[in-house]
C-alpha cells in the first residue's frame, strides 16, 4: 500500500466501527467516545507515514485510543458521573439489556486504568500480553490490575444488585 491520504482514508472508515465501539465501552458516552475516536485518528493521520501497515496498524491504532482515553480522563477538569438511578430491575439475565446498562454503570464508577483494562481483557478478550503493551505496563501488573478491578467492580455492583433484589 501506497503512503497517500486515500489509504488512510480507506483504514478510517474500515476501523471507525471498531474504535468507536471500544471508545464506548471506555468513555460510557457516545459523545465522549465520538470525540476520542476523531482524536485517535488525528493522532494516527498525524503519523500514518511512519506506520509500518505490514505490523497490524489496526493495534496501533487500538494502543493510541486507549492512551489517549486514559490521558483524556487524567486531564479532564471535571468528573461526570451518572446520577438516575435505575428502576426496579427484577431478575436479570445473561442477555438482559439493564444487565448491560448496570455493567456500564459499574465500569463507569472504576478509574480509567481499571476500567481500561477490564474492558481490554474481558470485553474484548484481548491477551494479558497485548493489553500490557497497549496500557504500557507489565503483563503482572495487567494481571494484578484486573484481579483488582475485577474485586472493585463486584463490590460497587454487588451491593447495588443485592439491594435491589431485597427491595424486590
Amino acid at each position: 500500500m501506497g503512503d497517500t491520504p486515500a489509504d488512510f482514508l480507506e483504514f478510517a472508515h474500515a476501523r471507525s466501527d471498531q474504535l468507536y465501539r471500544t471508545a464506548c465501552l471506555l468513555t460510557g458516552d457516545r459523545h465522549l467516545a465520538e470525540d476520542l475516536v476523531q482524536e485517535t485518528l488525528a493522532k494516527l493521520f498525524r503519523s500514518w507515514r511512519r506506520i509500518d501497515r505490514s505490523q497490524a496498524p489496526v493495534a496501533y491504532a487500538h494502543t493510541v485510543l486507549v492512551r489517549t482515553f486514559t490521558s483524556y480522563r487524567r486531564r479532564r477538569s471535571a468528573q461526570e458521573r451518572p446520577v438516575d438511578s435505575f428502576p426496579d430491575r427484577g431478575s436479570v439475565t445473561a442477555g438482559d439489556p439493564e444487565l448491560r446498562l448496570t455493567l456500564l454503570d459499574g465500569l463507569a464508577r472504576l478509574g480509567p486504568k481499571d476500567r481500561a483494562v477490564l474492558v481490554l481483557r474481558y470485553w474484548e478478550d484481548r491477551p494479558v500480553e497485548e493489553a500490557a503493551r497497549m496500557l504500557k505496563l507489565s503483563p503482572g501488573a495487567v494481571r494484578t490490575r484486573s484481579l483488582r478491578a475485577l474485586q472493585k467492580l463486584r463490590h460497587v455492583l454487588g451491593d447495588e444488585l443485592l439491594a435491589d433484589l431485597v427491595q424486590a
